[in-house]
């Protein structure tokens, strides 16, 4: 059934954006390798605004349903505060995304934001929103960008990539959502990425902000591949929000967009829907099986040492990316162990192999040499490593 918007055209709302921009100016300011890091990333395109991006026609795909007519657009800024990304969604004081570990902190209370679901802060506080909620008025809002977390190093993965969000809200008086509503909202999101006779299935699913809460599959050749989740928005996030949950109901949905482009174009490397090489950006396009315009052959080097059990892989793998750059296709652990006798306590052998390969050229032995010899250098002097 359709969506209870009475509006035709939903609006771009428009925040304040001068704590981000304090934090951005702060950044330039600092000349330590954590600090170059966040810069840099901070400075990488958004994709799902790139218009030539395949990341970018998702979205279109999305956002011009006639089922979402009348939903706003929000972009909200990319360094937020902790407390907001986390207790706000119900994240447990222990859970594994607060840690340094996965999140990237620019101060101890700011962090680069891990999720676009973040949006729901910003909108309810929007003075639009506050008096659509006072009008009793139905609303809905989608936004889309960069996230940012730690992650491991492979063509599957980046610790820099896209979601998208979608947010539908509406007083109980004219509907109370249901399961039901929520199905129907997932599978037209599935038929704007895939097409009408996308097949589906729903799983439950868990999300500290929603309830119940669902993920969703669609079949893809012969697998089914999980491709997002949602919720209807829990009673307790809605009151964090300002919102009385025994007046407004809603539902919710985010993903991740990567992933349905690699699924898509069968991309064999994420690193490829960043490629400025005209070869490969004129095979971007959904729907396109990817034809490797050349198949380079990979440098691998592998590199041992020992450190303190506190050795944390995804700080590791940041030091990486910042020598290597995109030059580094995987990190692989080879081994790990401990020997009390031959390391010393709390102590731990680590064996990585870092497969070097461009999508673009052959690499050669005397430009990767002295990339392994720096990161073999800063291994030993960041992470107090002794080199095997």
């Amino acid at each position: 059934m359709p969506l209870l918007i009475t509006r035709s055209e939903g609006i771009d709302i428009q925040i304040d954006r001068s704590e981000e921009r304090t934090h951005r100016d702060d950044l330039q300011t600092r000349s330590d390798a954590d600090g170059a890091r966040l810069k840099r990333y901070l400075e990488m395109p958004d994709l799902s605004r790139t218009p030539e991006s395949p990341i970018a026609e998702l979205v279109r795909r999305i956002v011009e349903r006639p089922y979402f007519k009348g939903f706003d657009r929000i972009e909200v800024p990319e360094i937020v505060r902790a407390d907001m990304s986390f207790d706000l969604f119900n994240f447990p004081a222990n859970h594994p995304a607060r840690s340094r570990s996965d999140t990237y902190y620019v101060t101890d209370a700011h962090i680069l934001r891990t999720h676009t679901t973040v949006m729901w802060y910003y909108y309810f506080a929007s003075d639009v929103v506050r008096e659509r909620i006072a009008n009793n008025e139905a609303f809905g809002v989608f936004s889309h960008g960069k996230v940012y977390r730690k992650d491991e190093i492979d063509r599957n993965h980046m610790n820099i990539f896209h979601q998208m969000d979608g947010l539908y809200m509406v007083p109980k008086a004219q509907k109370d959502l249901s399961r039901a509503d929520l199905e129907e909202a997932l599978v037209e999101v599935a038929k704007g990425l895939y097409g009408g006779e996308i097949e589906y299935r729903f799983n439950e699913d868990t999300f500290p902000y929603t309830h119940p809460s669902l993920e969703m599959e669609v079949k893809v050749g012969d697998r089914w591949i999980e491709v997002l989740g949602g919720g209807i928005v829990h009673p307790s996030v809605l009151e964090k929000l300002n919102v009385d949950p025994a007046v407004y109901t809603g539902w919710a949905f985010g993903f991740g967009l990567e992933r349905l482009a690699i699924i898509s174009m069968a991309l064999p490397d994420i690193r490829l829907l960043w490629s400025a090489d005209v070869r490969v950006k004129s095979q971007l396009q959904l729907g396109h099986t990817f034809v490797p315009v050349s198949k380079f052959p990979p440098i691998t080097r592998d590199i041992s040492f020992v450190v303190q059990n506190d050795f944390i892989p995804n700080n590791y793998f940041d030091v990486i990316r910042d020598i290597g750059g995109d030059l580094v296709e995987e990190v692989k652990l080879l081994d790990t162990y401990e020997n009390v006798e031959k390391f010393g306590a709390d102590r731990r052998s680590y064996t990585y192999r870092i497969v070097y390969r461009s999508n673009e050229r052959t690499l050669t032995t005397e430009e990767i040499d002295p990339i392994q010899a720096k990161i073999y250098a800063e291994t030993a002097s960041l992470f107090k490593a002794d080199m095997r």
